[in-house]
């Protein structure tokens, strides 16, 4: 049996990123969010890069967290983007959550990258 949530999320992704796009004052930052990881990327989209990707995977984040499939481990890795992304002198965002809904460890992620002084 096929998941049936995933061609929904992909038509919500689809929806909401006619409204939102990124550029190079504001670039947007998206999240891609599986059961146990979870990959953030921040996107030029007016030049079509990539400025700047962290992930749950990443040998320096891993050592840090055991398992990232939790809102404990979300909050830390929010911590660490937050931290990591603000070297690369980038501190107002448009946060896309990729049509997932703003709740959990989306919603929790989001609470720590403001906290770590990310702006959107």
């Amino acid at each position: 049996m096929k998941n049936k949530k995933q061609p929904l999320r992909i038509k919500r992704h689809r929806r909401i990123r006619v409204c939102i796009s990124g550029n190079s004052t504001r670039p947007r930052l998206v999240v891609y969010r599986s059961l146990k990881n979870l990959l953030a990327q921040i996107i030029d989209d007016t030049k079509n890069r990539t400025l700047f990707s962290l992930s749950t995977l990443d040998k320096e984040v891993k050592t840090k967290i055991t398992y990232a499939g939790n809102i404990k481990a979300m909050q830390s890795f929010g911590e660490i983007f937050a931290a990591k992304a603000k070297e690369k002198g980038i501190t107002k965002v448009v946060f896309d959550r990729a049509g997932y809904l703003y709740h959990g460890r989306i919603k929790v992620f989001a609470e720590a990258l403001r906290k770590g002084g990310v702006e959107f």
